[in-house]
């Protein structure tokens, strides 16, 4: 009797422990078809609320289970979203979203609080007396998060000034001649911050100016192409 007992005990063991060590889902983020891979794409559990970025090569790893749904994000992208039917190594395309979905997603990302919403993160990413904990991955990890977060937050800062709607009543572009302008003369948050608008509006203009001045080939983004 204890040694079926123990037997039962052993096989629970496997099983969960193997459902355990299953429960990280790894991939890597490409910029479409193209292969060049994409840092810090945001990653997100949908339903568990955990999340992660991409490293420098474009990899993510981020525990989850299956039948969850994972969010992939990343400024001037559309979100991709992946239902979790296996846990086998993921491709990641995100492909660039026109000017329209830009100008919507100003409006509709205001509230955006990261503070409140991931809180954890922020703990973690506060420097400790222990040198295992600053250097640890954990805390590496939550600081480049928050980096995240904090650069998020002032991107979206400069949307919510520097839009289509704005700029587009300054100067007489449309469509991927707009969206180029913009992101080619796009200002920091520092540089508005210390603007009034009547200034934004001449730096709009001499920017326009300098924009048309260029030869046709060069007024377009030009993607790069990856060096690995």
């Amino acid at each position: 009797m204890n040694r079926c007992t123990l037997l039962v005990f052993v096989i629970f063991w496997l099983i969960t422990g193997n459902l355990h060590a299953q429960t990280t889902v790894k991939g890597t983020v490409f910029e479409g078809k193209s292969t060049r891979k994409m840092a810090d794409v945001f990653v997100r559990d949908l339903n568990s609320k955990e999340i992660s970025l991409t490293d420098n090569s474009g990899n993510f790893s981020i525990r989850t289970v299956l039948n969850h749904t994972l969010i992939f994000s990343s400024p001037g992208y559309v979100s991709d979203t992946l239902f979790l039917v296996d846990l086998k190594p993921k491709r990641i395309e995100l492909i660039t979203r026109g000017i329209t979905l830009n100008e919507v997603n100003v409006t509709s990302t205001r509230a955006f609080n990261p503070r409140e919403e991931y809180p954890s993160v922020y703990e973690k990413s506060k420097f400790a007396l222990s040198p295992s904990r600053i250097f640890g991955k954990e805390s590496k990890d939550a600081r480049r998060l928050k980096h995240y977060f904090d650069r998020e937050i002032d991107e979206r800062q400069i949307d919510s000034i520097f839009n289509t709607v704005y700029v587009s009543n300054i100067v007489p572009l449309k469509g991927r001649e707009l969206e180029d302008f913009m992101s080619m003369y796009r200002p920091t948050l520092a540089f508005l911050k210390k603007t009034p608008r009547s200034s934004l509006t001449l730096y709009v203009n001499d920017s326009y100016k300098k924009f048309m001045a260029l030869p046709p080939e060069k007024r377009s983004m030009q993607i790069l192409t990856p060096t690995n």
